[in-house]
């Protein structure tokens, strides 16, 4: 049967037929198994990472679905190793898996070399271990972003994303989630380079509150962690004290916002 350009094209450009495994390309180059993937993280809470002069914070807006729901249970903020942190979008139960790997690949570097493992290593072996999983016919991509950070004295503070393709890039700044497109557009805005993990926090707080669809999704949890400077290299939750202030700014930013529209 002769097929004509023009069905063809229509089909690539929907996945029809040529979505059925993460092996096959369409005719126009797509890889639709992975756009769905980065399809999945867009519709997750949004996660924030900022890197300072001092370190690296974290920020994740964990929609709540459930009056039933238990403060501090599935978190997004994880600890890899105890020199590097993550926070992670997307299927909840995909990055438990990645997050167990990336566990996996930095127990093994130290058990073999006998020192903790470079943000760069663990991010071009978890990189490859997700890309595998676009290649394979058998497999399907994580619906997973993780945002990765660390510190030392020597290097400084460090940010990496590794997104469903498998793909690792370094920011300053980063943002995935359904907010991604607004949170970049204030975190733009900031002089990340000069601000203390302090400062950050509250920033991160702020951007997370501005970015919140209070229509479609009304309750969510924040989640805040660092690792720089002021915890000694070692990956950890804000403390509350620092959490509760950062909330209460960014409450209050908001609410003036919201008069400012108002009188607008």
């Amino acid at each position: 049967a002769v097929v004509s350009t023009q069905s063809t094209g229509r089909m690539s450009s929907i996945g029809s037929g040529y979505d059925l495994s993460a092996g096959q390309f369409s005719p126009d180059g797509r890889v639709f198994q992975v756009e769905y993937a980065i399809k999945a993280v867009e519709n997750s809470g949004s996660v924030i990472a900022l890197r300072g002069k001092d370190g690296v914070v974290f920020g994740v807006e964990k929609i709540i679905t459930s009056k039933l729901y238990e403060n501090g249970s599935n978190r997004r903020v994880h600890s890899i190793d105890s020199h590097i942190g993550a926070a992670v979008a997307g299927l909840l139960s995909d990055a438990r898996a990645v997050v167990n790997r990336a566990r996996d690949e930095a127990a093994d570097f130290r058990d073999t070399h006998q020192v903790p493992i470079p943000i760069k290593s663990l991010t071009e072996r978890l990189g490859k271990y997700m890309h595998f999983f676009t290649v394979n016919s058998s497999l399907r991509p994580f619906g997973v972003s993780i945002l990765i950070g660390t510190w030392d004295e020597r290097n400084g503070s460090k940010l990496m994303e590794i997104d469903p393709s498998g793909t690792a890039r370094g920011y300053y700044g980063c943002a995935v989630g359904k907010g991604k497109q607004n949170a970049k557009t204030e975190i733009e805005k900031l002089d990340l380079s000069n601000m203390s993990c302090k400062e950050l926090v509250k920033e991160v707080a702020k951007v997370i509150y501005s970015v919140h669809d209070e229509v479609k999704d009304k309750h969510f949890e924040l989640e805040l962690s660092w690792i720089g400077k002021e915890t000694g290299g070692t990956h950890q939750l804000v403390p509350e004290d620092i959490y509760n202030e950062a909330k209460t700014y960014a409450e209050e930013a908001l609410n003036d916002s919201d008069d400012e529209d108002t009188d607008m």
